[in-house]
Formats: C-alpha cells, sequence, structure tokens
C-alpha cells in the first residue's frame, strides 16, 4: 500500500523538481521527509518535514542510519549515486533492504531523464546486462523509435537553477558552517563559475559559430572527440583518467601515431564546461607538441549533432553523448565505463589502429539497446524547465511506486506504456 511507503530525500538537481516530486508522493499516499545540507537545499524545499543536517560530514553516517531508524523509511531517493554523502546512504539503506531511488541525466539526452533503483551509470544494472538480454525482454514490445535529438535541452534554465541554487549556499555558510561541496571548489568558487559562464554565453556562442563554420566548410575528414566535465561523476568515477588533460594527451598521441595526414582532429568542449580545466591551451601545446598544428580543432560547446553528421568516427571517456555517434552508425571509441559500452557496437582497437580504420558498430543491435532504454529508464521530461518537470512528473511516481524496477517489469511483462517525446517539444 501506498500509505506504508515512507520516503527520505536527499540532495537533488538545481531547481524545485524534487520539492514537486514530493508533493506528488504525497498526494498518492506517502510519507515523504528531505535533508538538507545547505541554505541551497532548504530553499528549493520550502515546505514542512525538512531535515537540517548542520554537522561535519564525518557523523553523517551515523545521522542517516539514526534518520532510516527514526522515521522507519522504505525508499531513499536521490540525485546520483557517487556524492560521498549519497554513497553512505545508499550503502546504509541497501544493507537495511530499502528501495533506492536514483535520478541522473539521460543516458539519451536531452529529453529524457534517467530513474533507476539501486544505482546509475557505473552502478546500474545495465552494466550486467547483456544485449541479447535485453532484446529477449523486448520481444513482446513494439515501439516507433523518436530520433536523437540534436540539442542538450533545457540548457538556460539549468544554467540559472545551478547559479542560484549556488548564490543561496554561499549565503547560507553561517548557518551550515560545516557543510562541505562533493568537489574540488568553494562554493564561493562554483557560483562565479556558473555567473561568469551565464554571462559570457553570447561571446561563447560567436566564437562556437565561427569555430564550427570553419570545420564544417574546411572540406576535410575529420574525427570528433567529445569531452565531458572534469569534474562530472561519470569521469570521476567511472574512468581510468585523473584528469581532462590526461584523455587529451592520450587521444593526441592516438592521432598523430595512426591517422592519416589529411585527417583532421575536433575536440568539443561540454556545453556545461566552466573553464575550471584549461582545455584550450591544453590542447594547443599537445598539437604543436605532436607536430599536429593546422589539424586541431576545439568548439566550446553548442549542438553536437552539427559536428557529428560530417564526422569520420568519434572518441570519448564515457560520456553519454556517444550514443549519439552510435546513433548515426559513427564507429565510437570510450574508454571509461559506461552503460552503452557493450561490444555489439563500441570498438576496443587500439587508438592508433582507430583512427586509422575504425571498427564499424552493429547498428541494429544499439537500436535495440536504444529501444530497451526507452522502454526501461528513461523517462521523458527535464529536471530544469516547467514544461521538461510536468512532463517528467506524468510518469516517474508511478514507476516509483511500482512493486518491479523499470527492467524487471519490462522483463516480467508488467511495464506500463511510455509517455512519448512529442509532449515536451
Amino acid at each position: 500500500m501506498t500509505s506504508d511507503r515512507r520516503f527520505l530525500f536527499l540532495q537533488g538537481p538545481h531547481g524545485p523538481w524534487f520539492h514537486r516530486l514530493g508533493q506528488l508522493l504525497r498526494k498518492a499516499g506517502a510519507k515523504v521527509w528531505r535533508v538538507g545540507f545547505n541554505l541551497g537545499d532548504r530553499v528549493f524545499w520550502p515546505g514542512p518535514d525538512y531535515i537540517a543536517f548542520q554537522d561535519g560530514h564525518d557523523l553523517w553516517p551515523d545521522t542517516c542510519a539514526r534518520l532510516l531508524d527514526d522515521h522507519k523509511i522504505t525508499d531513499i531517493v536521490l540525485y546520483g549515486d557517487t556524492r560521498p554523502i549519497h554513497a553512505q546512504a545508499v550503502a546504509i539503506a541497501k544493507a537495511r533492504g530499502l528501495t533506492v531511488h536514483v535520478f541522473e541525466e539521460g543516458y539519451l539526452r536531452p529529453y529524457w531523464v534517467t530513474y533507476e533503483r539501486g544505482g546509475s551509470n557505473g552502478h546500474s544494472r545495465l552494466m550486467q546486462l547483456t544485449v541479447p538480454q535485453m532484446q529477449a525482454a523486448l520481444a513482446r514490445v513494439d515501439l516507433d523509435l523518436p530520433d536523437t535529438p540534436a540539442t542538450w535541452g533545457d540548457m538556460r534554465q539549468h544554467m540559472f537553477w545551478g547559479a542560484l541554487y549556488h548564490g543561496f549556499v554561499a549565503l547560507g555558510g553561517g548557518i551550515y558552517r560545516k557543510f562541505r561541496p562533493h568537489r574540488t571548489l568553494t562554493v564561493g568558487q562554483e557560483f562565479r563559475l556558473y555567473l561568469r559562464r551565464f554571462l559570457m554565453m553570447p561571446f561563447h556562442r560567436l566564437e562556437r559559430r565561427l569555430a564550427t563554420y570553419r570545420i564544417r566548410k574546411g572540406g576535410f575528414p575529420y574525427h570528433l572527440v567529445i569531452l565531458q566535465l572534469e569534474h562530472d561523476a561519470s569521469f570521476r568515477d567511472h574512468s581510468p583518467f585523473s584528469s581532462m588533460t590526461e584523455f587529451l594527451a592520450v587521444v593526441m598521441e592516438g592521432f598523430a601515431k595512426g591517422a592519416p595526414p589529411h585527417h583532421h582532429l575536433v575536440f568539443k568542449a561540454h556545453p556545461l564546461e566552466d573553464g575550471r580545466a584549461p582545455l584550450k591551451s591544453e590542447i594547443q601545446r599537445l598539437a604543436k607538441a605532436h607536430g599536429l598544428t593546422g589539424r586541431i580543432h576545439f568548439v566550446r560547446g553548442g549542438k553536437l549533432a552539427q559536428l557529428l553528421n560530417d564526422a569520420r568516427s568519434a572518441v570519448t571517456v564515457n560520456s553519454t553523448a556517444g550514443q549519439q555517434a552510435l546513433w548515426r552508425g559513427l564507429p565510437l571509441r570510450c574508454f571509461g565505463e559506461a552503460v552503452y559500452a557493450k561490444p555489439e557496437f563500441v570498438s576496443s582497437q587500439p587508438l592508433d589502429a582507430f583512427f586509422s580504420a575504425p571498427d564499424r558498430p552493429d547498428t541494429r543491435a544499439y537500436r535495440d539497446y536504444r529501444h530497451f532504454l526507452l522502454e526501461t529508464s528513461q523517462v521523458v521530461g527535464g529536471f530544469y524547465s516547467s514544461r521538461g518537470r510536468r512532463a517528467l512528473l506524468r510518469q516517474v511516481v508511478d514507476l516509483m511506486l511500482a512493486p518491479d524496477d523499470p527492467y524487471q517489469a519490462l522483463a516480467g511483462g508488467t511495464a506500463a506504456p511510455r509517455q512519448q517525446l512529442r509532449l515536451v517539444r
């Protein structure tokens, strides 16, 4: 019964979405509490049943265990499962047999978000599922698949809520004196980076358009490197690199050794790249060191589709954007743990061999994989725009209250019909 469900929310996406989700769960009959670790958490949870954690993080495990016991919690809800406070809470909850609901940015961005139980990214159940197992689960399903969208989605809203959240975190330093962010920068530094990126958008847009124009009109074959945020959990916790500059060096060396001399290499920065990693200067330095000046290009964010459409192949650590390359049938080489890193469609060649003659993916196998995701963990909507939140809430509460997780529901024939993409366009 829904009245028996008792949810404890931890940290969520920037903005009001977690609060809206909690409200709808209450209307469904569940009990809901929220733990907040800073003023940003409090501002975006304006309602009742807010629990302020103001102690040092070394006391969090004991506090978490006590909260689970005192409130007889049956479910915990969080965004991302690798930040320390979440990883500790997940371990404690699993030891008690509780249900762990994990939200993440969509594996098929931008018009979907990811909802899983137990873990996401490198901790997702997708890591153990094979393509033949997915194909078997799809045997009774017939869905007309939508195209992969060409843009990130709620970019301006994402940046706005991020800047606002970090501003409140900075203002609340006197109340939550012992709060420490899960990233290496201070709260003030995070806020300044968000604000600077927001203000620099017009200038970066012009730079990006000029760089993209030169590449598309250059008439040369090129390979695309899809970069990620160095502080992103997928890169930080599920890759073999400690910094993005390490990855840049590996890619540049492989390209110098294996690529035909008339080929070029394009580095595409993440749309939310804020300059904390010296990507552009490091790329220029490595190009000169390997004798590749004139064949290396850097594009600051923007639409990926424009560059993918003419690329010969793509390389990434483990960015979810690699799936846009696979959707186009492009050869893809990735280095880290990724839910899509299946042998049917991701190359395992040495990088110099990949740039020389890349293996092509099995596009039929990838389409089955993508179909499986759309029937399970990918939910139409978004965290940051009001339109995206409405679409997401129409489905996700029922998914959370269902007895089976999305993967089990599809395999067992109990999966509910899924909302189609047209509702959030």
